[in-house]
């Protein structure tokens, strides 16, 4: 009996695409949106000068101010240097929780849809835009924290700790990033989604570590800063950039854990804003 005849390799091409090649995709997928935003920086220096007009009034006004007045005890710490991750964290909460309202554009211009029909998974779809918003943050963080060093707070120069700030940053990103999409999915609408945006955010600002110690915190605003993963990203940041002690096992393993459940989530959800 004569052996079996091998598939020819056209059969090969019109196989299924295995896990590997899919993982390939994914990766090269994320990759291109990171550098997609990092060319839109390019192109557009100025917005990164606009959007650190606040982080610079929090910091020039609020945290010298509250500094000379010693309103708020931190220890050891200058206000200021205690505030200078928060605002960190805030300034990259503040880009990452509209980045909804860039997947309903791309849903009004048929781009979504077009992105959807690719072999691409839809989580890599999502991972892409969770992590081109960190490239974004932390292209916003350099700027934040060259003012801080302008106006005097110790950072630290050790370029692991400064690794774990990026990464901290990027996970931060991620999860508001997919946090916006979620609420794009539910919504619907870029008048919805800019609203609820703007109602959610300063409450977990406020709702975290960022401002002040969790000791100062009534009881209530206590059990709310520890479900909230904004204050688990400023204490890693305070910890890596300033020194203070901080859990930073327990706070990126929640920042991973919130992203990647944000990001399941966010992924079930975008084929509802094709419908």
């Amino acid at each position: 009996m004569s052996a079996p005849l091998a598939a020819p390799p056209a059969a090969w091409a019109d196989a299924e695409p295995g896990p590997v090649a899919l993982v390939r995709t994914a990766v090269s997928r994320v990759a291109t949106m990171c550098l997609v935003e990092l060319q839109k920086l390019r192109h557009d220096r100025t917005e990164l000068v606009t959007r650190a007009v606040q982080p610079a009034l929090w910091l020039l006004v609020f945290g010298q101010v509250f500094t000379n007045i010693h309103a708020i005890p931190t220890g050891n710490i200058p206000y200021l240097d205690f505030l200078a991750p928060g605002i960190l964290a805030q300034s990259a909460l503040f880009i990452a929780i509209f980045y909804g309202i860039q997947i309903i554009w791309e849903r009004d211009a048929g781009v979504l849809a077009k992105l959807l029909v690719t072999p691409t998974p839809r989580v890599a779809l999502v991972a892409a835009k969770a992590f081109a918003a960190g490239v974004r943050a932390v292209a916003q963080a350099v700027v934040v924290l060259l003012l801080a060093l302008v106006l005097g707070v110790a950072l630290t120069a050790n370029p692991l700790k400064l690794l774990g700030v990026v990464v901290a940053l990027m996970l931060g990103s991620a999860f508001f990033c997919c946090l916006s999409i979620t609420i794009a999915g539910l919504v619907l609408s870029r008048d919805r989604l800019m609203g609820i945006g703007q109602a959610i955010t300063m409450p977990l600002f406020f709702a975290s570590n960022a401002l002040y110690p969790v000791e100062l915190m009534p009881t209530w605003l206590q059990w709310v800063n520890h479900v909230n993963p904004l204050s688990y990203e400023v204490e890693a940041l305070r910890g890596l950039l300033i020194g203070t002690p901080a859990r930073l096992g327990l706070c990126f393993g929640v920042l991973v854990l919130a992203a990647a459940v944000m990001i399941t989530i966010a992924s079930a959800l975008l084929p509802r804003l094709t419908r």
